[in-house]
């Protein structure tokens, strides 16, 4: 089951959510590397992240990103402000590669329910 909110209390919610996205190559010998640095950092999420993904691009074996979607632009912004070097940014430097960073503003937000 599928839901997108548009009109109701919700969306104006989830219309201060934002997304970013780190996206590095990774070395094929590096890629075991890179996925114990990201089990390891989401032990502990940082305030505000609501969720994060390591993906993997089938059509580019180096090609690998950490989708992080936040709460709000403020909860992100904080986490910068900290001073430390973001979590994700050592999890991709743990397997010698260096990211670039991606932020977007989400428009709308559809989920499911049941992942499956």
């Amino acid at each position: 089951m599928f839901f997108v909110t548009f009109v109701d209390k919700t969306i104006f919610k989830r219309a201060n959510m934002v997304i970013t996205i780190l996206e590095a190559r990774v070395e094929s010998a590096k890629w075991s590397a890179l996925a114990d640095a990201f089990k390891t950092g989401i032990a502990h999420l940082d305030p505000g992240i609501a969720e994060t993904s390591l993906i993997h691009s089938p059509a580019d074996p180096t090609l690998w990103r950490i989708h992080t979607v936040w709460q709000s632009r403020a909860a992100l912004d904080q986490m910068r402000q900290s001073g430390e070097t973001p979590r994700g940014v050592r999890m991709f430097r743990a397997a010698g590669a260096e990211p670039t960073l991606s932020v977007f503003s989400v428009a709308m937000h559809s989920a499911s329910m049941n992942y499956g």
